[in-house]
């Protein structure tokens, strides 16, 4: 058996440039809602101290994958990374395993790009200012990814304190992605905001405004909820996966959200956005996302 190529962290970042996962992952979008790509809601089995270990399937014709990651909160006491997992490639028609890539790097840049694909489709007009609500790991991720894709836009981050967003900002101007504390900068007028937390309970609780489009990015379970209930009931709600979010998006469930009336994101490639209405977009994430993903690692590879 051919030995089979492992990409750590950096490599696997190297393969997946964030404007071409955008084109991949609205591709996708639409391949998924037409049945095209298979990918089953994710299987979740626990691990000790509220950790989870997480299994996500995906194939199309030309390619499958599966990644296995674990997601494990109480790491961070233990100064050890919260998650961990892989992404084995391999070919849609006889299953052989071609490579594999590192999971939370292809699980950062994927979602992060799947905020701004949301950005691309829903946004009211080209977006000039940021709020990224969290400091970890995704809003990292994130915050490279508008960096990339816009690099006019200012870009703000509010942590669970002050510390946390200097920290943040200091990481990330130091990787040329210049970002601002929220408690420093005194953001107004922003019309973006994505949050990137694991809270149990809303971290961004204002009205629904039709000039800012909101982003909730970092709640899977039922029982977590990012977004105040009364903004949710006030927006136009798509999402990534209407199968996984009526499972998974406890933003959306403890809202009581009026689920007939939520759209996909693929149903936004097709039809009209309103553009005077507050726009919310949830995603909770999917194999199939991860599929686009590897689709461009491979592309790259072969490019070599």
């Amino acid at each position: 058996m051919e030995t089979i190529e492992v990409f750590d962290a950096r490599a696997t970042a190297r393969l997946l440039d964030f404007s071409a996962l955008v084109e991949a992952l609205k591709q996708a979008t639409l391949e998924h809602a037409a049945g095209l790509i298979h990918a089953p809601v994710r299987m979740s089995v626990p691990l000790e101290d509220g950790g989870v270990f997480l299994s996500m399937p995906a194939s199309a014709a030309e390619i499958a994958i599966h990644k296995l990651v674990s997601v494990s909160p109480a790491n961070v006491a233990k100064n050890l990374p919260t998650i961990f997992g892989t992404v084995t490639v391999c070919d849609g028609a006889t299953g052989q395993p071609e490579f594999i890539l590192d999971g939370p790097t292809v699980t950062g840049r994927r979602t992060a790009a799947l905020s701004m694909l949301g950005v691309r489709l829903l946004h009211p007009h080209t977006p000039s200012s940021f709020l990224l609500i969290g400091s970890g790991q995704q809003a990292r991720f994130h915050a490279a990814a508008i960096g990339q894709l816009y690099p006019d836009a200012s870009l703000y981050v509010r942590g669970l304190h002050m510390e946390a967003e200097r920290d943040f900002c200091a990481a990330m101007n130091q990787s040329g992605v210049a970002v601002m504390s929220a408690c420093e900068g005194k953001p107004h007028d922003i019309d973006t905001v994505i949050t990137v937390t694991t809270s149990k309970t809303p971290v961004y609780t204002e009205a629904a405004n039709a000039g800012r489009l909101v982003i909730g990015v970092g709640a899977f379970t039922p029982d977590a909820a990012e977004i105040a209930p009364q903004t949710v009931k006030a927006s136009t709600v798509f999402v990534d996966d209407l199968n996984a979010t009526r499972e998974e998006a406890g933003d959306l469930i403890q809202a009581a959200v009026d689920w007939p009336a939520v759209r996909s994101l693929a149903s936004a490639s097709k039809e009209p956005v309103p553009k005077d209405k507050p726009i919310l977009l949830k995603t909770v994430g999917s194999g199939a996302w991860d599929l686009a993903a590897c689709r461009v690692a491979r592309s790259a590879i072969r490019g070599r």
